[in-house]
């Protein structure tokens, strides 16, 4: 009886210090109580000998994958297990020829050696045992006995293959269609050997590489525009996205080139929506201040437009809202404005007074001279009257490294301040601090910057600075279009609703 199960594969569970093993059985010998397993895998992990063998009270649970029939294997429909001691199988003898058979329910429980049948079909823990076979019946129940050591078994599947039975074994009668359509099913589930389980990893990388999603989604699009999917409502082109801020109903194209000046830029920039900013000539930009001030726009209102407009940007770059807010008191930000005895200082100024009406840490240096501009003295007034603090020597600024550093040393006229031992001490401390730079109106020649910026800030239209001053920003000193024009620009404003903008070089 035992070598009717030779060839079958099994699943034989060791418990936890073992672990389980699947494969073919080679042999099974029911005096010392072994059983033999060919090609075995381990927990899932083929094993590099090509054959293991059990003893009985080392297995804890005994499974049947698969059957050998007469002609091929077939996959069986059930699979054993055992609630106790060790997993024995159950056996089924099909009724005889003539129709005739006897059916025992019995519990198995023993401890000698087992004697694996054949199992085919179990309903209910019913052995059906032929007439031919009722005289080895009491040869079979001791071999059971003695196998298994458990209660019985339990059924996990309806069915099992036709060729799994024995050959003694009549075929109930069942549906066909159904029967074939379970088998066939069950075949084609289950239908691999156990050798043919691939010892290398799946290439997933590899695989995915094949797939080629241009050409798929190009056959759906064919597939859609023959089908008249596309006719049905679902549009052929992607709709337009539209920003926050851009207009939906446009009634005329964009022109992006709305300043034009009367001679040929040498650099061009462009704010972030795409308009054209062209830069222009000091001798320009002197000229149209100078037509502004007539016309009204002080010097006064400039150097206060030109100041809330820098400390508006400083305060961006300090950290805005994240920083400055009453729950950080402890991280008060510290600026150290350097500002030379001219218009240029006069504007420096005017920024330090408004961020030190922001709470902010201002250090502000000017040399001492015996006369000073009149727009110097009074924005030197106004700053007295702030926490900020002035300071006319480099010793007095700080010598850790400040949060931001202003520049406002050099202007377009008066080149000999740069020989000046003050000018050259205030640039040695700037390079030295590692502090970022923000410079307000820098002149055009980089041979006049001696400190290197990381921003500067442009009024009213760009000159055409160099690398050396970093990146450049734009702000609007309050002048009219018309005073453009008088100066012979074409000028429509690129501010929007900001102050002060962003330019990129083109």
């Amino acid at each position: 009886m035992a070598t009717d199960w030779l060839g079958s594969i099994v699943s034989i569970n060791c418990g936890e210090s073992l672990g389980v093993y699947q494969g073919r059985v080679s042999a099974v010998d029911q005096v010392s109580q072994t059983i033999s397993l060919t090609r075995p895998f381990h927990n899932g992990v083929k094993c590099l000998v090509p054959e293991v063998t059990f003893r009985a009270r080392d297995i804890t649970e005994l499974k049947i994958l698969e059957i050998p029939g007469p002609g091929d294997s077939r996959k069986c429909g059930d699979l054993q297990q055992m609630e106790t001691g060790i997993p024995g199988v159950g056996c089924q003898v099909g009724p005889s020829q003539n129709g005739t058979g006897k059916v025992l329910k019995k519990p198995i429980s023993s401890s000698a050696p087992q004697n694996i049948p054949r199992r085919t079909d179990m309903r209910n823990q019913d052995i059906i045992i032929s007439p031919q076979q009722q005289c080895s019946k009491s040869y079979m129940d001791r071999h059971l006995e003695t196998l298994t050591q458990s209660k019985g078994f339990r059924r996990r599947h309806n069915s099992w293959s036709s060729s799994s039975r024995h050959p003694n074994q009549v075929t109930p009668k069942k549906s066909g269609l159904k029967n074939g359509q379970m088998k066939s099913k069950d075949d084609e589930c289950f239908g691999d050997d156990i050798d043919e389980i691939p010892d290398t990893d799946f290439d997933f990388e590899g695989n995915l590489a094949l797939f080629d999603k241009a050409a798929v989604f190009e056959e759906i699009e064919t597939y859609e525009r023959r089908s008249g999917t596309r006719s049905r409502g679902t549009p052929s082109e992607k709709p337009a996205r539209y920003r926050h801020d851009e207009n939906i109903l446009e009634s005329e194209p964009i022109v992006y080139r709305r300043i034009v000046v009367p001679q040929n830029a040498n650099k061009e920039f462009c704010t972030d929506s795409g308009l054209v900013v062209p830069s222009v000539s000091y001798e320009l930009h002197k000229k149209l201040l100078s037509v502004a001030e007539k016309h009204g726009l002080t010097l006064e209102r400039r150097l206060e437009m030109t100041g809330v407009c820098a400390s508006q940007m400083a305060l961006s770059l300090l950290g805005g809202p994240n920083r400055l807010n009453p729950k950080n008191v402890h991280q008060r930000p510290t600026v150290a404005l350097l500002c030379g005895p001219h218009v240029k200082g006069a504007q420096g100024i005017s920024c330090g007074r408004h961020l030190s009406n922001h709470d902010v840490h201002v250090i502000l240096f000017l040399p001492n001279f015996v006369k000073m501009l009149e727009s110097i003295t009074n924005e030197l007034n106004l700053f007295s009257k702030t926490q900020g603090q002035q300071v006319s020597s480099v010793k007095d600024l700080p010598d850790t490294p400040v949060d931001l550093v202003i520049n406002c040393l050099d202007c377009h006229e008066n080149a000999f301040l740069r020989d000046q031992p003050w000018y050259k001490a205030v640039v040695d401390w700037a390079n030295q601090n590692r502090a970022p730079v923000l410079s307000i109106d820098p002149p055009i020649s980089e041979m006049e910057l001696g400190i290197d910026a990381k921003w500067s800030l442009a009024l009213g239209l760009p000159l055409p600075l160099g690398e050396r001053a970093g990146r450049v920003y734009l702000c609007d000193i309050g002048i009219p279009q018309k005073v453009f024009q008088e100066v012979g620009i074409n000028y429509h404003s690129p501010f929007g609703c900001k102050f002060v903008i962003p330019l990129h070089s083109t």
